[in-house]
């Protein structure tokens, strides 16, 4: 063949190809307004309205767009459209000028059925996160497996858990539930670092039974679609990109210099949200709220370096350390180990929760919590804002099980038991005879906590760094979250020593 015949026949054919590209391209326009319109019926974004949401206008670039299910022996008309695409949009972008990336299941393209090509695309994308180093957002609203792909399908819901267990702890993830997340789907965003459920439509559960959300594996729950991109937006402008990055910090955070006023844990009972807003002037984002609310857990900046924030809250059970509250605590603290954030620990409880009826192993979840913080090479900074006796003292942060610096307000109790169990345990003969026992009582009390009780008895035996003032409570953690800021738990790389003179 001449070499003109030669290109004209490449020129024929790249003629034919972007004919068929084009006709695809409308193909897809058309079935993006059909799926706009539907929506906009069920009062609900779209897949590619939530990833337009999600990204700064203009950065979105789709990969895989053209992606198609295979057919199989038993596809029929009605059940597969052999000139739809498959129900996931996969691609990355920029979240507030920082790369992002994204899967949003497509209810409108086959109900967003789970299959062989779904599950490659999502892994093509976790595997260029991973190697990229960027968050990665995952938005669910599937009806589950492509039933007719059988054995295929299953497989892809494997290759998908595996693609987000290789990512855990390496880059950030954050869950969508925008729709219908059920079975092994409500696992997959289970394995995400944050699961954000809109209430409007979203539902995560695994009964077949029963539709109602498995309230367990939220981190966060807002009223709808909108909200839970923000919020998801919020998170990403705070959290590293991955688990190389360090420390983040925050530009015009509050300045740690200025003293705050967290008076209201004098007040029995106190809730202590309200110090979580003093200290980081009302800009942290609270995670699983709705499980044992008898401990906090947020993220935010303090002073100028984002930190986890474990706080027990006296309002609730009088901050006992339930089963419940272990688990919820241990895998917050796992959480920001994994990427090196610090971790903030407020204690002011009540000590073991000695009417615990939770169906999970009590001392099994008490020594989850112990775990976490063994572990972690984080930075830890623990304060005792109140009362911390027994065990409850031990396993939040203490200067025992790793914590790098610890602090106690002068208001502060520390003991191995309250004031009121010690004194009924070991002096109950010193009041058993009194004229008034009940004053006696409370006489032993006074003594026991002023003689064994306090912070500065703590301090002398080296288990607390300082005694501060509670207006303080800000500088001395952000100082000491600076100090830390280059924290390396790993020995470093050594060439000999220098020997002395």
């Amino acid at each position: 063949m001449q070499k003109k015949d030669f290109d004209a026949v490449v020129g024929a054919i790249k003629r034919a190809k972007n004919k068929t590209t084009a006709a695809i391209r409308e193909l897809l326009r058309d079935r993006d307004a059909k799926a706009e319109a539907a929506a906009l019926a069920g009062k609900r974004l779209t897949a590619r309205g939530r990833v337009s949401a999600l990204f700064d206008e203009g950065t979105f670039v789709e990969i895989g767009a053209l992606v198609k299910r295979r057919a199989t022996e038993f596809d029929s008309g009605a059940a597969v459209d052999s000139d739809d695409f498959e129900g996931v949009i996969c691609g990355y972008g920029a979240v507030s000028g920082r790369l992002v990336y994204a899967f949003a299941q497509d209810y409108f393209r086959s109900k967003g059925a789970i299959g062989e090509a779904h599950a490659r695309k999502i892994c093509s994308l976790y595997e260029m996160a991973i190697k990229n180093g960027a968050p990665i957002v995952g938005i669910f609203d599937s009806s589950g497996a492509f039933i007719l792909e059988g054995v295929s399908a299953l497989a892809g819901y494997g290759k998908i858990m595996k693609a987000a267990s290789k990512a855990s702890g390496v880059i950030p993830q954050i869950a969508i539930v925008a729709g219908t997340c059920a079975g092994s789907c409500a696992a997959i965003a289970s394995m995400f670092d944050i699961v954000i459920l809109s209430e409007q439509n979203g539902k995560i559960y695994t009964n077949a039974t029963s539709e109602k959300s498995d309230l367990s594996v939220v981190s966060v729950s807002v009223k709808d679609e909108i909200s839970a991109i923000i919020e998801a937006k919020a998170l990403l402008s705070i959290l590293p990109d991955n688990n190389a990055v360090g420390t983040v910090r925050i530009d015009g955070a509050r300045d740690p210099s200025v003293l705050v006023d967290v008076s209201v844990i004098e007040n029995e009972g106190y809730d202590a949200h309200a110090v979580l807003s003093a200290i980081t002037n009302n800009t942290y984002h609270e995670l699983y709220a709705d499980i044992a609310p008898e401990i906090i857990c947020a993220i935010a900046p303090v002073g100028s370096i984002v930190s986890g924030i474990v706080a027990t809250n006296p309002a609730v059970k009088d901050g006992a350390l339930t089963s419940e509250a272990a688990i919820k605590a241990a895998r917050f603290v796992t959480f920001c180990d994994a990427f090196n954030i610090p971790v903030v620990t407020l204690v002011d409880s009540a000590g073991l929760d000695t009417d615990n009826d939770s169906a999970y192993p009590y001392a099994a979840a008490i020594a989850r919590l112990a775990s976490a913080y063994a572990e972690a090479e984080c930075p830890l900074v623990t304060v005792v804002t109140g009362r911390a006796y027994g065990a409850a003292y031990t396993v939040l942060g203490s200067k025992a099980i790793g914590a790098d610096v610890t602090f106690a307000l002068d208001t502060a109790k520390i003991g191995a038991m309250s004031a009121q169990s010690a004194v009924a345990f070991l002096w109950d003969d010193k009041f058993a005879g009194a004229k008034d026992p009940d004053v006696r009582r409370k006489e032993l009390e006074a003594e026991w906590d002023e003689t064994y009780g306090n912070a500065t008895e703590a301090a002398m035996k080296g288990e607390i760094d300082d005694v501060i003032p509670s207006d303080e409570l800000l500088a001395r953690i952000a100082a000491s979250l600076e100090m830390l800021s280059m924290k390396d738990a790993s020995m470093p790389t050594k060439r000999r020593s220098n020997l002395p003179l």
